[in-house]
């Protein structure tokens, strides 16, 4: 609960921190009101308009009305935003005004084009819809449906659903060739599958995801006492369409063999209420129990002849050592 409780924080905490970027980036963009607007005083300035300048009665002022900075400034702003007041207007007296107004127009209209851009790209950004899928911290190797299984678990936190999802695995590791030459990073796929089937998952509530641990699995030459000594990574990918965006986004996630554990399974975590509703608790997202599991594989299935026992001495959990005194010696010599 408490890894969930924190990703869902952390989730929450950049959507504030994307907002709070977007407010700066339009507030920046604004500037360039304020930056037209001393233009537009300049040549006001220039031509001799502003009330402290005392025009004459019959001066032809370059923007009818711009008498001031604040007054620019709202020119600029009715000018770039096309407002239109009507209560300052540019005269053909000024060919540089009309360059410049031009030139605003043509500014105002590239942002205004980039700026729905951005807001866009953020809205409908898969980046932020792959971080409300989770997975389990650990990852479970026990029986299941008549096999030896590794299984996942994987949840949305989400209310809108992933269209078309299909999740695969790929284990990364080192091997030598036959021929004598070393593959790094040799790439192993790794087929996941659920109760109804492989491809597109329901994501309506949170699944449990197997791999049936068979003959052609890289894992069914391991076994409980060698799992954790072996050198690879298994990485998973969900790939799945926002429900709400159509935009396609990839989750992964990755485990190493001191985060698979052998011999136990994950605590069931959906139950019904008297109502009839299904409830999920995520206290026990990532719990898991032991079960009672074959040593290997090859264990599992009975093959003789290839049953893996550990040389090394484990010590036994369910004794506690203590010191016993001798008792005192019967006969004295």
């Amino acid at each position: 609960m408490g890894s969930l409780n924190k990703r869902f924080h952390d989730y929450m905490a950049e959507r504030r921190r994307q907002r709070t970027r977007l407010v700066t980036k339009d507030g920046r963009c604004n500037i360039d009101w304020f930056i037209f607007g001393l233009l537009w005083y300049w040549i006001a300035r220039s031509n001799g308009d502003l009330t402290w300048q005392n025009p004459p009665s019959e001066h032809v002022p370059c923007i009818d009305n711009v008498v001031g900075l604040t007054t620019a400034f709202l020119y600029s702003i009715e000018t770039q935003t096309t407002i239109g007041y009507g209560g300052r207007a540019i005269t053909p007296l000024c060919p540089g005004a009309v360059a410049v107004i031009i030139i605003q127009s043509i500014v105002g209209a590239i942002i205004n084009s980039f700026m729905c851009g951005v807001v866009l790209s953020k809205i409908s950004s898969p980046k932020k819809r792959a971080k409300t899928i989770t997975f389990s911290d650990m990852a479970v190797i026990s029986p299941r449906h008549g096999s030896l299984c590794l299984s996942i678990r994987v949840a949305n936190l989400r209310k809108t659903l992933m269209i078309g999802s299909q999740i695969y695995g790929k284990l990364l590791r080192t091997t030598n060739t036959p021929d004598g030459e070393t593959v790094i990073l040799d790439q192993v796929n790794i087929d996941f599958m659920m109760d109804a089937g492989k491809d597109n998952l329901f994501f309506v509530c949170p699944l449990t995801l197997y791999h049936i641990i068979d003959k052609s699995s890289p894992f069914f030459e391991m076994a409980v006492d060698t799992l954790h000594k072996q050198d690879f990574e298994l990485v998973v990918f969900l790939d799945g369409t926002a429900e709400s965006t159509s935009s396609s986004c990839q989750v992964r996630t990755s485990f190493i063999p001191q985060e698979i554990m052998w011999g136990y399974n994950f605590l069931p975590i959906i139950s019904r209420s008297k109502e009839g509703k299904y409830r999920v608790d995520f206290s026990n997202f990532s719990k898991v129990v032991p079960v009672t599991t074959a040593h290997c594989s090859y264990c599992y299935h009975n093959v003789k002849g290839h049953h893996h026992h550990s040389r090394d001495g484990n010590e036994n959990q369910g004794f506690e050592m203590i010191d016993i005194e001798a008792p005192p010696s019967l006969t004295n010599m």
